[in-house]
């Protein structure tokens, strides 16, 4: 009965893999998530002018959409 649980964890080392890299990850989280907001709006932009150009001036666009019924 030689093996216990009750150990100490400074005399055990890494609990879990990367140790020392959680700023690391953090940055590159947040980064992928504010470029994932800029090509978001990007790509909103992009349809909305191309509404624009098919369907007419912002004023034909807004009388259109106004005039749409709920489904």
């Amino acid at each position: 009965m030689g093996n216990t649980w009750a150990v100490d964890l400074a005399d055990m080392g890494a609990v879990y893999p990367w140790v020392g890299t959680e700023m690391i990850m953090v940055l590159v989280a947040v980064l992928l998530w504010l470029l994932w907001h800029v090509m978001q709006i990007r790509e909103e932009n992009h349809e909305y002018r191309e509404d624009v150009r098919r369907f007419g001036d912002k004023e034909t666009l807004k009388k259109s959409l106004d005039q749409q019924t709920d489904y």
